[in-house]
């Protein structure tokens, strides 16, 4: 008889998309409306939406930030999906440096790192004063084999930057990016993240379904 595989445990690390998700300012929110509904002519209901590919969790291309660079529907997506580590550095300032982690990281390190800055990820409202990555931080990472990189901030740059440093260090080290995830229910540690881009072919990112699946004992 077949021995039972106990489940493993699952966590949702997207926040809810809606109409009142909050945006990068300038940013298209999401709207979306009833293009067909069910009716005596109609058996189906369908929407139409229209968003910001930045709205929510997602996957930023190089195309964002680089004028040259790939679409979100050419890159790679094994950056995406396997093992990888989440780390808190909560409430530690503007930026997080090497020190704010570092009790995390070690000889084995994932090639993805999550870094939770939140007590609380405010999935109702921007937040101008968001946490982002020291470009240092980027490139001891890097150093290390990381290859993608996730935050619960809307992005890995301050809000307020003109430079986009740590985007041009992710650029330069042909490093992945994740932003807006909710790691407010998830302890640090080692996990199978699961984010994968939608194939938008001439896209400069795409939304993602990000969850995180615990690693079999």
């Amino acid at each position: 008889m077949r021995s039972l595989q106990p489940q493993l445990r699952i966590w949702d690390i997207s926040p809810p998309v809606h109409e009142g998700t909050p945006v990068f300012p300038g940013d298209t929110p999401y709207q979306q409306r009833w293009a067909a509904t069910i009716s005596p002519d109609c058996p189906v209901n369908v929407s139409e939406i229209k968003l910001s590919p930045h709205v929510g969790a997602h996957a930023d291309a190089p195309l964002h930030y680089d004028p040259e660079g790939q679409t979100i529907g050419l890159v790679d997506l094994a950056p995406f999906l396997g093992p990888c580590r989440v780390i808190h550095a909560i409430a530690r300032g503007p930026l997080i440096e090497w020190e704010h982690i570092a009790h995390a990281v070690d000889s084995q390190l994932p090639p993805r790192v999550l870094v939770r800055t939140y007590t609380t990820m405010p999935v109702g409202h921007w937040d101008p004063q968001l946490a982002a990555y020291a470009p240092a931080t980027v490139e001891r990472l890097a150093a290390m084999g990381v290859k993608l990189i996730g935050i619960d901030t809307a992005s890995i740059d301050p809000a307020d930057s003109k430079t986009l440093e740590s985007h041009q260090r992710i650029r330069r080290l042909d490093l992945r990016v994740l932003e807006n995830l909710v790691l407010d229910d998830v302890p640090e540690g080692d996990y199978e993240l699961i984010a994968l881009p939608l194939k938008l072919v001439n896209a400069d990112a795409s939304p993602v379904r990000a969850v995180l699946r615990e690693l079999p004992r």
